[in-house]
């Protein structure tokens, strides 16, 4: 299911990034932190839940979207206390890519 981007993100003032799992993105899938925030200005940004990966206690997200040089990203995300949390961020594979190019 698609989630309301102005609902999700109502109040957000910026980002929380965890020291270990930013440094894990950057090392293993050479993501700078600037171009994971870049997919949140971007348009298209296609979000759905993480069913499969979130507890009772919090909402994940999956989203779909692209930076500034239009480098594709898969990120997994929370959002709380007015702040967007990046758990794990990469390029795109090649399904997820196929569904973002049918929504531009």
């Amino acid at each position: 299911m698609t989630i309301d981007k102005r609902l999700l993100f109502e109040g957000v003032t910026g980002f929380d990034w965890d020291y270990y799992n930013t440094h894990k993105n950057i090392f293993k899938h050479d993501v700078t932190i600037s171009e994971c925030e870049q997919v949140f200005f971007n348009i298209p940004l296609i979000i759905n839940d993480d069913l499969a990966h979130g507890e009772e206690d919090e909402d994940r997200y999956l989203a779909l979207g692209r930076t500034d040089d239009n480098r594709k990203l898969f990120v997994v995300f929370e959002v709380g206390n007015n702040l967007i949390r990046p758990i794990s961020f990469r390029d795109m594979e090649k399904p997820e890519r196929a569904i973002y190019e049918k929504h531009k």
